[in-house]
């Protein structure tokens, strides 16, 4: 009898992906992320990297690499708490707490790592996490390896917030965590972390912000949320990437030193995974040390400046950009597989926007995922916007 193949499953959900025009093979970069780079074979301008600043190939950073791996090696070769936790470790998160104006930080191999690490720490039978409905994947899966009891408020609606608040506060949890994102990663939106702050300190609850598309974005020098609404000290977990605008790979909480401690015996993820390599922590630490410096600011400028360029000529060919404050922006398109074929023709034409659909975004609310980055010049900008309009035009999406 012949045995009935148990992962027959997958290829089922496949057929279906594609039958709905939704099926997307990964795409292949050769060579460097620029805002001009080669992917499956073409050389395009791209429109889908999240290196806001060009960091990931600056020559700061790739000397800093270059030392570190002559100087510790390839590899960290344990965990933190065993023999994994070197200086150039703890310099960075020295160097991010400094930069962040906070007591402390901790560096975890990834944010998703940084975010389930940091919840898991905080969250247990006897508390409650209050979480926007539209936060990040990563915040969602942390929460969902917890025990504690859920709230989902409305994106953005603070009176919403307050609503469950009000409701949750009489209860007697011993914590009650309000998370969110900073930048909305897949609509560009700042969440009110002003107010957020403010209701977190009149209902006495742990205030935490997922800030991977703020940190050298936003705020003084690219410091992010708290720096940008003038609300340092106000915040108590920040979580952040190093691995967008700080052009490597890893995440970090900034944080009192108490919670650091309590997180070096707690955060799972922390404690059962091998350390980033030293190279990539000398690099972040370059990166921090560029942020803070005058060329740093010159290139958060010049990304703001193509940012508004760029918005603006999108909305005056008559795209919906949704309600994109930040680098990120949306082109809406609507249904999923419309938004893989407007992907598709830009790609032909010689620009790389990647589309997203269900289950990334909602159903019906598909669309193209756009960034600029500081190192996209004039030329290249109008040449995609061009671009833009003949295909939308095309497909009738304008």
């Amino acid at each position: 009898m012949a045995r009935k193949d148990p992962m027959a499953f997958a290829n089922e959900e496949l057929e279906a992906l594609k039958e709905k025009g939704l099926y997307q093979k990964l795409p292949i970069l050769e060579g460097e992320q620029r805002s001009r780079a080669v992917i499956n074979g073409k050389r395009v301008i791209n429109l889908s990297s999240n290196n806001y600043l060009g960091f990931n190939t600056h020559p700061k950073l790739k000397e800093a690499a270059h030392k570190a791996i002559d100087d510790y090696g390839v590899g960290a070769g344990a965990a933190r708490e065993i023999v994994g936790t070197m200086d150039v470790h703890v310099e960075l998160e020295r160097k991010i707490a400094e930069f962040k104006h906070t007591e402390a930080a901790l560096v975890f191999p990834t944010g998703c790592d940084a975010n389930a690490g940091v919840i898991g720490t905080i969250l247990g039978e006897k508390d409650v996490v209050i979480s926007d409905e539209l936060n990040h994947a990563s915040i969602i899966d942390g929460i969902r390896l917890t025990k504690a009891d859920r709230e989902i408020y409305p994106h953005l609606d603070m009176d919403g917030l307050r609503e469950i608040l009000e409701r949750v506060n009489p209860k007697g949890y011993r914590n009650i965590l309000i998370v969110s994102d900073g930048v909305f990663s897949m609509d560009g939106e700042i969440a009110p972390f002003d107010q957020i702050a403010d209701l977190g300190g009149e209902y006495g609850a742990i205030v935490m912000v997922d800030e991977a598309h703020a940190t050298g974005v936003l705020g003084d020098h690219g410091r992010g949320i708290a720096s940008h609404f003038g609300i340092e000290g106000r915040l108590d977990i920040q979580m952040g990437t190093l691995s967008k605008a700080i052009g490597a790979v890893g995440g970090y909480i900034a944080c009192s030193q108490k919670f650091r401690e309590l997180m070096e015996h707690r955060a799972r993820p922390f404690l059962f995974s091998t350390s980033p390599p030293p190279s990539v922590m000398a690099t972040c630490i370059a990166a921090i040390n560029l942020l803070a410096s005058d060329e740093g600011a010159e290139l958060i400028g010049k990304l703001w400046e193509n940012t508004n360029f760029f918005k603006k000529g999108l909305e005056s060919w008559g795209f919906d950009t949704g309600n994109s404050q930040t680098p990120i922006t949306p082109v809406m398109v609507g249904p999923g597989d419309l938004a893989m074929k407007f992907s598709t023709r830009l790609f032909e034409e010689g620009v790389f926007a990647m589309g997203i659909a269900y289950p990334t975004v909602p159903r019906g609310k598909a669309r193209l995922r756009t960034i600029v980055i500081a190192q996209h010049t004039k030329e290249e900008l109008e040449t995609a916007l061009e671009t833009f309009e003949r295909v939308g035009k095309e497909l009738r999406i304008i």
